[in-house]
């Protein structure tokens, strides 16, 4: 476990420094047995030490350390949702919430097969409804949504990934935000998503 908790202290602080979360937003989390180790409620990723990382269950109950993210319970759908997953990734990155921030997005498959890496990291994309962060609400909707898609985009707030590994989901969370930077680049253009068949030679 602490091995693990270095590992997410350390991703923690990569991705606050590479500017994909700012501020005090985001969290990650690692799966530990029938638990997750999860980031705390108010900090900053920049800081983050592993004894500040908090224990929660699979129904999102603290179980020890300090006081865990308020967005715990998200973590907990998606571990649920998902029992292959190692790990989960949640962040505020800026080109992935501009995006969530767009009027007239297709809720069952948000952006558009735009390269091949986004298809092999990230695949469909769900948009859920907007939820005031924090709120429970957005627990069984999001759920339900990651039975089908590991990767899921919150309106008006941010994009949130599983993966088997921390780094797994790293990978599908900053795929994500750079696709949605592509995506916002070039939406005035004419673009060439991939084929349906290009598509299914990468599955």
């Amino acid at each position: 476990m602490t091995d693990l908790a270095h590992q997410i202290a350390e991703l923690s602080a990569s991705m606050f420094q590479r500017r994909l979360t700012h501020g005090r937003t985001g969290n990650l989390s690692a799966r530990v047995g029938d638990g997750f180790l999860i980031t705390p409620t108010g900090g900053s990723l920049g800081t983050v030490t592993p004894g500040d990382l908090a224990l929660v269950d699979l129904q999102g109950r603290h179980l020890d350390g300090p006081r865990p993210s308020k967005e715990a319970f998200l973590h907990a759908a998606l571990y649920r949702a998902r029992p292959d997953a190692g790990a989960v990734v949640h962040l505020h990155s800026t080109h992935a919430v501009a995006v969530s921030c767009h009027d007239g997005l297709d809720p069952d498959d948000v952006l558009p097969p735009l390269t091949a890496y986004y298809v092999m990291r990230v695949g469909r994309l769900p948009l859920l409804p907007y939820h005031a962060p924090g709120d429970p609400a957005l627990g069984p909707i999001a759920e339900r949504a990651a039975r089908t898609a590991h990767a899921l985009l919150l309106a008006n707030h941010g994009p949130i990934a599983a993966g088997a590994s921390l780094a797994a989901a790293a990978d599908t969370i900053e795929e994500l935000e750079e696709t949605a930077r592509l995506w916002l680049l070039l939406r005035d253009r004419p673009t060439r998503p991939l084929t349906p068949d290009q598509v299914r030679s990468l599955s």
